[in-house]
Order: structure tokens, then sequence, then C-alpha cells
């Protein structure tokens, strides 16, 4: 029997088939491979429309199936059809699982327990501790972070996964031999050695506007629930929210100051019913976690009490940016003394610097 896998990616590469028309040529021909030599007036008698039919006629003779499964394999690159047993089962039960999943890294990765966070592009300090925070205690507890490898929150999110040595997966909204944003493309390759990098758009096919908001029900379809953390009414965030909601995940949000535009949409989630969260605790027992995070490695140990001039500088400082000059006020200490204990408080990872000469406590969740 001919290799099928071939011919679903060939059939992905065509504008205008997607989940339904991939049922249906499956339907009526029994294999993919038979429906790419089928000629335009079978396909027409399988139901496809007069569109679609000349999308694949024009556009045939230009792939060749088995050059396509060894581009992939070049890359690394596997390709996943629903009906692969590697295909993840949370995302086959979606209303629109992508017929191809092309994944790049650890296949693994996507059977895992998942919780997607997302947020901004533009975070406030506020916004990139707690995505920190809880990104590093999901990853504790055992938890693979699920993201979209964007700027700001969701960079922020797989980074802290990374750091906590836990698994992270990053949706993207192009083909798998690119990065997209491209600064991101050291963060991409460390993913991928402990996660993976994950499409539903075939190699070669560049980042576009409409694309991102497809790939979210990706990055929602793979977890039991979605984490806002900042974004405003407009943003992609409350799009992955909306698709949870529609797949019947969980949705979470993080409050914050009502006055900052960042904060309108994870408030409005809340008032819709989402869970407010404060702690990872709140995720955890939400979704029926508490034991997983019990059969995790226990976490680091904690470091040996303070001493003169730590605890004091330590105390001046919170979850707000304060400059040095503000502790010194406040500490009654010189200035020289305070930059010298907040350089070692952030080596210890007790404090950080989020500005020039600014600084906030460390807190994990």
């Amino acid at each position: 029997m001919e290799d099928d896998l071939p011919f679903w990616v060939a059939f992905s590469r065509i504008p205008g088939v997607g989940r339904a028309r991939f049922q249906l040529l499956e339907r009526a021909f029994g294999s993919l491979a038979k429906a790419w030599h089928a000629d335009a007036q079978a396909l027409k008698a399988a139901g496809l429309d007069d569109r679609t039919v000349s999308q694949i006629v024009q556009r045939r003779p230009q792939i060749v199936p088995e050059k396509e499964k060894e581009r992939l394999l070049r890359l690394g690159v596997a390709a996943l059809t629903w009906h692969d047993p590697s295909y993840p089962s949370l995302l086959r039960e979606i209303t629109d699982p992508p017929p191809v999943l092309f994944v790049r890294g650890r296949l693994e990765a996507l059977h895992q327990v998942s919780v997607t966070v997302v947020g901004t592009r533009r975070p406030t300090t506020y916004g990139r501790q707690v995505a920190e925070d809880l990104a590093k205690a999901l990853a504790r507890a055992g938890v693979t972070v699920v993201s979209g490898l964007a700027r700001g929150i969701d960079a922020m999110a797989h980074r802290a996964a990374l750091s906590a040595d836990g698994i992270t997966v990053a949706v993207l909204a192009c083909g798998l031999d690119m990065v997209y944003p491209p600064e991101h493309l050291s963060l991409a390759r460390q993913i991928m050695e402990k996660g993976a990098l994950v499409s539903d758009y075939p190699l070669g096919t560049h980042p576009r506007s409409e694309y991102f908001y497809r790939r979210n029900r990706i990055m929602s379809g793979l977890s039991l629930g979605v984490v806002v953390v900042e974004g405003e009414m407009t943003s992609g965030a409350l799009i992955t929210a909306k698709w949870a909601l529609e797949q019947g995940r969980d949705v979470f949000a993080v409050p914050g100051p009502i006055y900052s535009p960042a904060s309108q949409g994870p408030h409005w989630l809340i008032q819709q019913g989402a869970k407010l969260v404060q702690r990872v605790e709140d995720i955890l027992e939400e979704l029926n976690l508490s034991a997983l995070a019990a059969l995790s490695p226990p976490p680091p140990p904690k470091p040996e009490p303070l001493g003169e001039p730590e605890s004091t500088v330590l105390q001046h400082l919170g979850a707000e940016p304060r400059h040095v000059d503000e502790v010194c006020r406040l500490s009654c200490l010189p200035v020289a003394v305070v930059s010298s204990t907040l350089a070692v408080l952030e080596l210890k990872g007790l404090v950080r610097q989020v500005g020039a000469m600014t600084y906030i406590r460390s807190s994990p969740c």
C-alpha cells in the first residue's frame, strides 16, 4: 500500500483544504494518495466545490509529495496526521483539529499534562514577574508550559519553564523551517531540546496576521487550561481564552492594577467567570493537579538566613520597582552599601533589576 503521509502533507500545502475537506477526501477515496491522483471530475464527484477543485488542479503539478516528506526528514520535523498514535489526544478532541500537525523536537512533550500561559507583548514589570513566577512554579510541579513564542509574556513563560528545568511547547503561526519573531531563534532551539515547536502550517509558510488567530486554537487545544497574565481587550491572549472556552477548557486570569490597560483583559475574563489566580495552587487545585505536584521533585532548599545589611535592604523592596536612591532613603544606608548589597541579593535570586538602578523583590508563586 502506498505511504499515505506524503499526500497528507501535500494536501496541507493547498489553500482551502482544511479539516472538512480532508475528511471528505478520505471518505470518498479511502486514502489521500488516491485522492491526490484523482482528476477534476472525480474530485467534484467527491463533493468538493469548484474553487477547491481548481486550487488542487492548479497547485498539484508544483508539489511532489515524496520530496515534501524528504524535506521534513532533512529538517527533523515530524508530520502527524490525526490518525497517528503520536497525535496529541487533547488536540484531537477539539472541533477543528489540524489534519496535519508538524512537530520539531520531542514528541513526548505533547503528551504531558499541559497548561497554556499567554499575555500581552508589552508587559508591565508586574506582568513580567507574575508570568515568570507562575511558569516556573508550573514547571516545577511537573506541568508542561505551552505558549506562542511571541514577544512579551509568551517568551517569558517559555524561558521561565526552561530555567526551572521544565518542559515547554511553543506553537508557531508559520512553517517550522523558520522562527517568528526572528530574535527568538536561540530560545526556539532551547525549547526543542526538552520540549517541542508545533505548527499546523507546512514548511515555507511565512507568518501572516490571520494565521495567529488560527494557531491560538492549538495553544488552548493542547492544554487543560489557559492562564492570561496581562492583555488589553484587543489582545491575542483573549482570543486564546475564547478558544479555550469553546473547547471546554478552564480559563484563568491574573488580576492587576485597575488603572493599567494591561489589566483590562484579565479583569473582563474574571467578570465572565474565569478563575482568579493569585498563586500557582489556584491553577493546580482547579485542574486537580495537586497530586502531580506532590510527585514532582522537591523545590530547591531555602537559602541561609540573611544577615545585615541584606535583610534591611530586602525589607524595603517589593513587587513595585524601587530606585536605589529610594532604598537608601528608607534604609538609611549609604549608596555604596545598598548597591553592593543589591548585587549580592541579585546573585542569590532574591531581587531582580528591572530598570536603570531599579529593583523588585523576587517572590516565587
